[in-house]
Protein backbone atom coordinates (compact mmCIF):
# COMPACT_ATOMS: atom_id res chain seq x y z
CA UNK A 1 0.00 0.00 0.00
CA UNK A 2 1.45 3.39 -0.98
CA UNK A 3 1.12 6.42 1.28
CA UNK A 4 0.87 10.05 0.36
CA UNK A 5 3.44 12.39 1.86
CA UNK A 6 0.80 13.82 4.18
CA UNK A 7 -0.25 10.36 5.39
CA UNK A 8 3.37 9.44 6.01
CA UNK A 9 3.97 12.60 8.05
CA UNK A 10 0.83 11.99 10.11
CA UNK A 11 1.92 8.45 10.93
CA UNK A 12 5.40 9.58 11.90
CA UNK A 13 3.91 12.28 14.11
CA UNK A 14 1.64 9.72 15.74
CA UNK A 15 4.60 7.46 16.51
CA UNK A 16 6.51 10.39 17.96
CA UNK A 17 3.59 11.22 20.21
CA UNK A 18 3.25 7.62 21.39
CA UNK A 19 6.96 7.45 22.22
CA UNK A 20 6.91 10.69 24.17
CA UNK A 21 6.05 8.94 27.41
CA UNK A 22 5.78 5.27 28.21
CA UNK A 23 2.75 3.91 30.02
CA UNK A 24 2.60 4.57 33.76
CA UNK A 25 0.23 1.67 34.29
CA UNK A 26 -1.25 1.22 37.76
CA UNK A 27 -0.45 -2.09 39.40
CA UNK A 28 -3.16 -4.26 41.00
CA UNK A 29 -2.99 -2.57 44.39
CA UNK A 30 -3.14 0.88 42.81
CA UNK A 31 -6.17 -0.15 40.73
CA UNK A 32 -7.90 -1.41 43.86
CA UNK A 33 -7.21 1.91 45.56
CA UNK A 34 -8.52 3.77 42.52
CA UNK A 35 -11.69 1.62 42.56
CA UNK A 36 -12.23 2.46 46.23
CA UNK A 37 -11.79 6.15 45.54
CA UNK A 38 -14.18 5.90 42.59
CA UNK A 39 -16.77 4.20 44.80
CA UNK A 40 -16.47 7.02 47.33
CA UNK A 41 -16.72 9.71 44.65
CA UNK A 42 -19.70 8.19 42.84
CA UNK A 43 -21.70 7.01 45.87
CA UNK A 44 -21.33 10.43 47.47
CA UNK A 45 -22.26 12.22 44.28
CA UNK A 46 -25.38 10.12 43.75
CA UNK A 47 -26.44 10.65 47.37
CA UNK A 48 -26.48 14.43 46.94
CA UNK A 49 -29.79 14.50 45.03
CA UNK A 50 -30.89 15.78 41.63
CA UNK A 51 -27.96 17.63 40.04
CA UNK A 52 -29.83 20.26 38.05
CA UNK A 53 -27.89 23.40 37.24
CA UNK A 54 -27.87 26.28 39.74
CA UNK A 55 -29.87 24.42 42.40
CA UNK A 56 -28.86 23.93 46.04
CA UNK A 57 -27.75 20.39 45.23
CA UNK A 58 -25.60 21.65 42.35
CA UNK A 59 -23.84 24.13 44.65
CA UNK A 60 -23.31 21.56 47.42
CA UNK A 61 -21.94 19.14 44.84
CA UNK A 62 -19.48 21.78 43.65
CA UNK A 63 -18.25 22.31 47.21
CA UNK A 64 -17.71 18.58 47.70
CA UNK A 65 -15.84 18.29 44.41
CA UNK A 66 -13.65 21.20 45.51
CA UNK A 67 -12.75 19.30 48.67
CA UNK A 68 -11.98 16.13 46.70
CA UNK A 69 -9.79 18.10 44.28
CA UNK A 70 -7.84 19.59 47.19
CA UNK A 71 -7.33 16.10 48.60
CA UNK A 72 -5.95 15.09 45.19
CA UNK A 73 -3.24 17.74 45.55
CA UNK A 74 -4.69 20.60 43.49
CA UNK A 75 -5.69 24.17 44.31
CA UNK A 76 -9.20 24.32 42.80
CA UNK A 77 -11.51 27.29 42.64
CA UNK A 78 -15.11 28.04 41.74
CA UNK A 79 -15.89 30.09 38.65
CA UNK A 80 -19.46 31.45 38.63
CA UNK A 81 -21.80 32.06 35.74
CA UNK A 82 -25.28 33.55 35.85
CA UNK A 83 -28.48 32.26 34.31
CA UNK A 84 -32.23 32.53 34.54
CA UNK A 85 -33.05 29.23 36.23
CA UNK A 86 -36.24 27.51 35.11
CA UNK A 87 -38.24 26.04 38.01
CA UNK A 88 -41.15 23.77 37.01
CA UNK A 89 -44.29 24.67 38.95
CA UNK A 90 -47.18 22.71 37.42
CA UNK A 91 -46.20 20.05 34.90
CA UNK A 92 -48.68 17.28 34.20
CA UNK A 93 -50.90 15.53 31.69
CA UNK A 94 -54.57 15.25 32.61
CA UNK A 95 -56.02 12.15 30.94
CA UNK A 96 -58.94 9.82 31.72
CA UNK A 97 -59.69 11.68 34.91
CA UNK A 98 -56.17 11.40 36.36
CA UNK A 99 -52.96 13.37 36.38
CA UNK A 100 -49.59 12.08 35.19
CA UNK A 101 -46.62 14.10 36.38
CA UNK A 102 -44.22 15.29 33.70
CA UNK A 103 -41.40 17.73 33.05
CA UNK A 104 -41.40 20.73 30.70
CA UNK A 105 -38.80 21.04 27.98
CA UNK A 106 -36.40 23.60 29.38
CA UNK A 107 -35.81 25.26 26.00
CA UNK A 108 -39.48 25.63 25.05
CA UNK A 109 -41.98 28.28 26.14
CA UNK A 110 -44.35 27.23 28.88
CA UNK A 111 -48.12 27.25 29.25
CA UNK A 112 -50.02 29.19 31.85
CA UNK A 113 -51.45 27.31 34.84
CA UNK A 114 -54.55 26.36 32.85
CA UNK A 115 -52.49 24.66 30.17
CA UNK A 116 -53.76 23.54 26.77
CA UNK A 117 -56.83 21.31 26.50
CA UNK A 118 -58.17 19.42 23.52
CA UNK A 119 -57.79 16.36 21.34
CA UNK A 120 -54.40 14.72 20.93
CA UNK A 121 -53.00 13.11 17.80
CA UNK A 122 -49.78 11.97 16.20
CA UNK A 123 -47.47 14.83 15.35
CA UNK A 124 -47.18 13.44 11.81
CA UNK A 125 -50.88 12.98 11.10
CA UNK A 126 -52.82 14.89 13.71
CA UNK A 127 -52.53 18.41 12.41
CA UNK A 128 -56.22 19.11 13.07
CA UNK A 129 -55.79 18.50 16.80
CA UNK A 130 -54.35 21.13 19.15
CA UNK A 131 -52.01 18.74 20.99
CA UNK A 132 -49.39 16.64 19.20
CA UNK A 133 -47.98 13.33 20.41
CA UNK A 134 -44.43 12.19 19.65
CA UNK A 135 -41.93 9.70 21.02
CA UNK A 136 -38.32 10.71 21.65
CA UNK A 137 -35.21 9.05 23.01
CA UNK A 138 -33.33 10.98 25.72
CA UNK A 139 -30.37 11.82 23.45
CA UNK A 140 -32.42 12.93 20.43
CA UNK A 141 -32.58 16.70 20.89
CA UNK A 142 -31.55 17.29 17.26
CA UNK A 143 -34.39 15.15 15.91
CA UNK A 144 -36.86 16.67 18.37
CA UNK A 145 -35.85 20.16 17.34
CA UNK A 146 -36.85 19.42 13.73
CA UNK A 147 -40.24 18.20 14.90
CA UNK A 148 -40.76 21.19 17.14
CA UNK A 149 -39.74 23.72 14.50
CA UNK A 150 -42.23 22.27 12.02
CA UNK A 151 -45.12 22.02 14.47
CA UNK A 152 -48.13 24.36 14.37
CA UNK A 153 -49.78 22.72 17.39
CA UNK A 154 -50.60 24.57 20.58
CA UNK A 155 -48.63 22.04 22.65
CA UNK A 156 -46.55 18.87 22.21
CA UNK A 157 -46.61 15.81 24.44
CA UNK A 158 -43.24 14.04 24.18
CA UNK A 159 -43.10 10.48 25.54
CA UNK A 160 -39.49 9.71 26.41
CA UNK A 161 -38.39 6.25 25.29
CA UNK A 162 -35.22 5.26 27.10
CA UNK A 163 -34.04 1.67 27.40
CA UNK A 164 -35.83 1.39 30.74
CA UNK A 165 -39.27 2.73 31.78
CA UNK A 166 -39.27 6.19 33.28
CA UNK A 167 -39.23 9.87 32.45
CA UNK A 168 -35.87 10.35 30.70
CA UNK A 169 -35.61 14.06 29.84
CA UNK A 170 -34.10 15.43 26.67
CA UNK A 171 -31.37 18.03 27.20
CA UNK A 172 -32.27 21.65 26.58
CA UNK A 173 -29.62 22.41 23.97
CA UNK A 174 -31.25 25.78 23.18
CA UNK A 175 -31.93 26.89 26.77
CA UNK A 176 -31.01 30.52 26.09
CA UNK A 177 -33.20 30.63 22.93
CA UNK A 178 -36.56 28.94 23.67
CA UNK A 179 -38.57 28.08 20.56
CA UNK A 180 -41.63 26.26 19.26
CA UNK A 181 -44.79 25.34 21.15
CA UNK A 182 -44.79 24.27 24.82
CA UNK A 183 -43.53 20.70 25.33
CA UNK A 184 -44.35 18.38 28.20
CA UNK A 185 -42.24 15.23 28.65
CA UNK A 186 -43.86 12.07 30.06
CA UNK A 187 -42.40 8.67 30.95
CA UNK A 188 -42.70 5.76 28.53
CA UNK A 189 -44.72 3.63 30.96
CA UNK A 190 -47.74 5.83 30.11
CA UNK A 191 -47.47 5.49 26.32
CA UNK A 192 -50.15 2.81 25.85
CA UNK A 193 -52.78 4.81 27.75
CA UNK A 194 -51.97 7.97 25.80
CA UNK A 195 -52.15 6.17 22.45
CA UNK A 196 -55.58 4.73 23.31
CA UNK A 197 -56.94 8.21 23.97
CA UNK A 198 -55.35 9.55 20.79
CA UNK A 199 -56.92 6.79 18.69
CA UNK A 200 -60.36 7.54 20.13
CA UNK A 201 -59.93 11.30 19.65
CA UNK A 202 -60.32 11.74 23.39
CA UNK A 203 -59.56 14.98 25.22
CA UNK A 204 -56.54 15.68 27.40
CA UNK A 205 -54.98 18.68 29.13
CA UNK A 206 -51.27 19.52 29.01
CA UNK A 207 -49.85 21.86 31.63
CA UNK A 208 -46.20 22.93 31.43
CA UNK A 209 -46.01 25.96 33.70
CA UNK A 210 -42.71 27.16 35.15
CA UNK A 211 -41.21 30.20 36.83
CA UNK A 212 -37.86 31.90 36.27
CA UNK A 213 -35.36 32.79 39.00
CA UNK A 214 -32.06 34.67 38.61
CA UNK A 215 -29.38 32.23 39.76
CA UNK A 216 -25.68 31.48 39.74
CA UNK A 217 -24.01 28.18 38.91
CA UNK A 218 -20.36 27.22 39.28
CA UNK A 219 -17.66 25.41 37.39
CA UNK A 220 -14.93 23.71 39.42
CA UNK A 221 -11.57 24.51 37.82
CA UNK A 222 -7.90 23.91 38.56
CA UNK A 223 -4.55 24.30 36.83
CA UNK A 224 -1.36 22.36 37.40
CA UNK A 225 1.38 24.55 35.98
CA UNK A 226 3.95 22.83 33.81
CA UNK A 227 7.68 23.25 33.84
CA UNK A 228 7.67 24.77 30.31
CA UNK A 229 5.25 27.69 30.29
CA UNK A 230 5.55 28.29 26.53
CA UNK A 231 4.02 24.97 25.53
CA UNK A 232 0.35 24.63 24.66
CA UNK A 233 -1.71 23.40 27.61
CA UNK A 234 -3.65 20.16 27.88
CA UNK A 235 -7.29 20.45 28.98
CA UNK A 236 -9.31 17.79 30.82
CA UNK A 237 -13.04 18.43 31.05
CA UNK A 238 -16.07 16.63 32.42
CA UNK A 239 -19.66 17.79 33.01
CA UNK A 240 -20.95 17.56 36.58
CA UNK A 241 -24.65 18.48 36.25
CA UNK A 242 -27.71 16.65 34.92
CA UNK A 243 -31.34 15.79 35.49
CA UNK A 244 -31.26 13.23 38.28
CA UNK A 245 -28.84 11.38 40.58
CA UNK A 246 -26.64 10.52 37.53
CA UNK A 247 -24.60 7.82 39.25
CA UNK A 248 -23.39 6.16 36.04
CA UNK A 249 -24.00 9.06 33.67
CA UNK A 250 -21.67 11.49 35.41
CA UNK A 251 -19.97 9.47 38.15
CA UNK A 252 -17.34 7.72 36.03
CA UNK A 253 -16.27 10.95 34.37
CA UNK A 254 -15.89 12.70 37.73
CA UNK A 255 -13.88 9.82 39.17
CA UNK A 256 -11.54 9.75 36.15
CA UNK A 257 -11.19 13.56 36.25
CA UNK A 258 -10.08 13.39 39.87
CA UNK A 259 -7.62 10.55 39.20
CA UNK A 260 -6.04 12.47 36.34
CA UNK A 261 -5.82 15.55 38.57
CA UNK A 262 -4.15 13.48 41.29
CA UNK A 263 -1.59 12.03 38.85
CA UNK A 264 -0.74 15.36 37.24
CA UNK A 265 -0.45 17.20 40.57
CA UNK A 266 2.06 14.60 41.76
CA UNK A 267 4.11 14.54 38.54
CA UNK A 268 4.05 18.18 37.33
CA UNK A 269 4.63 17.50 33.61
CA UNK A 270 6.18 19.89 31.11
CA UNK A 271 2.87 21.34 29.97
CA UNK A 272 0.29 23.11 32.07
CA UNK A 273 -2.80 20.94 32.46
CA UNK A 274 -6.14 22.69 32.94
CA UNK A 275 -9.08 20.91 34.53
CA UNK A 276 -12.72 22.00 34.34
CA UNK A 277 -15.78 20.23 35.76
CA UNK A 278 -18.69 22.20 34.35
CA UNK A 279 -22.25 22.79 35.39
CA UNK A 280 -24.93 23.66 32.84
CA UNK A 281 -24.44 20.46 30.86
CA UNK A 282 -28.15 19.74 30.37
CA UNK A 283 -28.77 23.38 29.41
CA UNK A 284 -26.71 23.67 26.25
CA UNK A 285 -23.30 23.30 27.95
CA UNK A 286 -23.63 26.68 29.66
CA UNK A 287 -20.70 26.03 31.97
CA UNK A 288 -18.26 25.15 29.21
CA UNK A 289 -19.32 28.21 27.21
CA UNK A 290 -18.70 30.37 30.28
CA UNK A 291 -15.25 28.82 30.73
CA UNK A 292 -14.39 29.47 27.09
CA UNK A 293 -15.67 33.04 27.35
CA UNK A 294 -13.12 33.56 30.13
CA UNK A 295 -10.43 31.90 28.00
CA UNK A 296 -11.33 32.86 24.42
CA UNK A 297 -8.27 31.36 22.71
CA UNK A 298 -8.23 28.09 24.64
CA UNK A 299 -10.61 25.96 22.54
CA UNK A 300 -8.31 26.01 19.54
CA UNK A 301 -5.13 26.93 21.39
CA UNK A 302 -4.80 23.87 23.63
CA UNK A 303 -2.71 20.92 22.53
CA UNK A 304 -5.74 18.69 22.97
CA UNK A 305 -8.91 18.44 25.08
CA UNK A 306 -9.63 15.19 26.92
CA UNK A 307 -13.41 14.95 27.23
CA UNK A 308 -14.77 12.65 29.93
CA UNK A 309 -18.37 12.45 28.79
CA UNK A 310 -21.40 10.42 29.81
CA UNK A 311 -21.60 6.82 31.02
CA UNK A 312 -17.91 5.99 31.54
CA UNK A 313 -17.90 2.67 33.37
CA UNK A 314 -21.67 2.19 33.28
CA UNK A 315 -22.66 -1.39 34.11
CA UNK A 316 -25.03 -1.70 31.12
CA UNK A 317 -23.01 -0.52 28.12
CA UNK A 318 -19.57 0.03 26.59
CA UNK A 319 -17.58 3.24 26.51
CA UNK A 320 -16.64 4.51 23.05
CA UNK A 321 -13.95 6.92 21.88
CA UNK A 322 -13.95 9.69 19.28
CA UNK A 323 -10.76 11.55 18.36
CA UNK A 324 -10.17 14.59 16.21
CA UNK A 325 -7.14 13.13 14.42
CA UNK A 326 -4.73 10.22 14.16
CA UNK A 327 -2.14 11.71 16.53
CA UNK A 328 -4.67 12.08 19.32
CA UNK A 329 -6.05 8.59 18.71
CA UNK A 330 -2.58 7.01 18.82
CA UNK A 331 -1.85 8.59 22.19
CA UNK A 332 -5.20 7.47 23.58
CA UNK A 333 -4.85 3.89 22.36
CA UNK A 334 -1.39 3.65 23.90
CA UNK A 335 -2.77 4.59 27.32
CA UNK A 336 -5.83 2.37 27.00
CA UNK A 337 -3.75 -0.63 25.97
CA UNK A 338 -2.00 -0.63 29.34
CA UNK A 339 -5.34 -1.53 30.92
CA UNK A 340 -6.59 -3.92 28.24
CA UNK A 341 -9.33 -1.58 27.05
CA UNK A 342 -7.94 -0.40 23.71
CA UNK A 343 -10.51 -2.53 21.84
CA UNK A 344 -13.28 -0.08 22.70
CA UNK A 345 -15.72 1.08 19.96
CA UNK A 346 -14.51 4.09 17.96
CA UNK A 347 -16.56 6.61 16.03
CA UNK A 348 -15.49 9.17 13.40
CA UNK A 349 -14.60 12.71 14.42
CA UNK A 350 -17.63 14.02 12.50
CA UNK A 351 -19.91 12.17 14.94
CA UNK A 352 -18.48 13.67 18.12
CA UNK A 353 -21.01 14.81 20.70
CA UNK A 354 -21.28 16.47 24.08
CA UNK A 355 -18.88 19.18 25.14
CA UNK A 356 -16.27 17.89 22.70
CA UNK A 357 -18.56 18.99 19.87
CA UNK A 358 -18.30 22.54 21.18
CA UNK A 359 -14.50 22.27 21.09
CA UNK A 360 -14.59 20.78 17.58
CA UNK A 361 -16.76 23.62 16.29
CA UNK A 362 -14.15 26.08 17.59
CA UNK A 363 -11.33 24.31 15.78
CA UNK A 364 -9.91 22.41 18.74
CA UNK A 365 -8.40 18.92 18.94
CA UNK A 366 -10.05 16.38 21.22
CA UNK A 367 -10.12 12.88 22.63
CA UNK A 368 -13.68 12.15 23.71
CA UNK A 369 -15.01 9.25 25.77
CA UNK A 370 -18.79 8.70 25.83
CA UNK A 371 -20.53 5.43 26.69
CA UNK A 372 -23.88 3.77 26.33
CA UNK A 373 -26.12 3.19 29.32
CA UNK A 374 -29.54 1.59 29.76
CA UNK A 375 -30.22 4.03 32.62
CA UNK A 376 -29.28 7.16 30.65
CA UNK A 377 -31.24 10.20 31.93
CA UNK A 378 -33.34 7.82 34.02
CA UNK A 379 -34.39 8.58 37.61
CA UNK A 380 -33.16 5.08 38.55
CA UNK A 381 -29.57 5.75 37.48
CA UNK A 382 -28.39 4.98 41.00
CA UNK A 383 -25.43 3.66 42.94
CA UNK A 384 -24.28 0.90 43.03
CA UNK A 385 -26.23 -1.12 40.44
CA UNK A 386 -25.73 1.23 37.48
CA UNK A 387 -21.93 1.44 37.90
CA UNK A 388 -19.08 -0.99 37.23
CA UNK A 389 -16.49 0.38 39.64
CA UNK A 390 -13.67 -1.79 38.27
CA UNK A 391 -14.34 -0.50 34.75
CA UNK A 392 -14.31 3.04 36.11
CA UNK A 393 -10.96 2.40 37.80
CA UNK A 394 -9.40 1.04 34.58
CA UNK A 395 -10.60 4.05 32.59
CA UNK A 396 -9.41 6.38 35.33
CA UNK A 397 -5.98 4.80 35.19
CA UNK A 398 -5.83 5.06 31.41
CA UNK A 399 -6.99 8.68 31.43
CA UNK A 400 -4.36 9.52 34.05
CA UNK A 401 -1.61 7.94 31.95
CA UNK A 402 -2.92 9.64 28.81
CA UNK A 403 -2.95 13.04 30.49
CA UNK A 404 0.61 12.58 31.75
CA UNK A 405 1.79 11.49 28.30
CA UNK A 406 0.19 14.50 26.66
CA UNK A 407 1.57 16.76 29.38
CA UNK A 408 5.10 15.57 28.68
CA UNK A 409 4.87 15.78 24.89
CA UNK A 410 7.81 18.00 23.95
CA UNK A 411 6.61 19.47 20.65
CA UNK A 412 3.35 21.19 19.72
Amino acid sequence: MSLTRRELLERCAALALVRTAGPQRMDASQLDAAARRAADVISGYAAEGFHRTATKVDRASADRLMALARSAGAAPRLEPFDLSRLDPADAFLEIDGRRIEGLPMFDAPGTDRRGVAGAIGSIEGGGDRPIALTNVSPNAEVELRKVREGSRHRAILAVTTGQRPGLCPVNAAYFTEPFGPPVLQIGSEHLAAIERVAQSRGLVRVVAHSTRTPATAFNVVAEVHGTHAGLKPVCVMTPRSGWYLNASERGGGLAAWLEALRAVAAAQPQRTVRFVASSGHELGHLGLHSYLDRNPSLAGGALVWVHLGANIGASTGPTAMTCSDGRAEAAALRALAGYGIDDLPRTPAAQVGGEALTISRKGGRFISFIGRNAWFHNPHDTWPDAVDRQAVARFAGAVSDLTLALGDMAAD
